[in-house]
């Protein structure tokens, strides 16, 4: 079942959707907030457009570095964006952005290739993701209006 293999959560963000897209369409802000707290990273191929490569190492605070590659599957300015992680473990995420009144509805969703793998990282992930969405939001907060 599709919904063993996905991991998800949702938030609403103080934010237009294009200032939200703009965080993952601009590589210095998403380079500033991508992963989960005490990680940075460094980015070696950055193509946000339909089938574009994102090629890049995170850094974790105790000085571990996670080799990832990813393809933007999809994007939809403003509504969606759609990367493929290509890396181990194979995963997509889909996080899809609807106005809200309070500005954008947020909802990350991440279906891996099978539940075994899914259910393996819960534990991991979904803590990850909701600091990855706590660090999106501080840099919407600091780059309001220039994003």
């Amino acid at each position: 079942m599709l919904q063993d293999r996905t991991l998800s959560t949702s938030r609403t963000l103080p934010h237009s959707p294009a200032a939200v897209y703009n965080a993952f369409a601009s590589a210095s802000v998403l380079a500033a907030w991508w992963g989960p707290a005490g990680f940075s990273n460094t980015f070696e191929i950055f193509e946000f457009r339909p089938g574009g490569q994102w090629k890049f190492v995170m850094h974790s605070a105790d000085g571990k570095d996670y080799a990832n590659e990813s393809v933007f599957a999809a994007l939809e300015p403003a509504a969606k964006v759609v990367i493929e992680h290509v890396a181990h473990p194979h995963y997509t995420l889909t996080v899809t952005l609807k106005p809200a009144e309070q500005g954008t509805h947020l909802t990350w969703e991440q279906t891996f290739k099978d539940s075994k793998t899914a259910q393996g990282l819960r534990p991991i992930v979904e803590p990850a993701n909701e600091q990855n969405l706590d660090r999106l939001a501080q840099a919407l907060a600091k780059n309001e209006g220039a994003v």
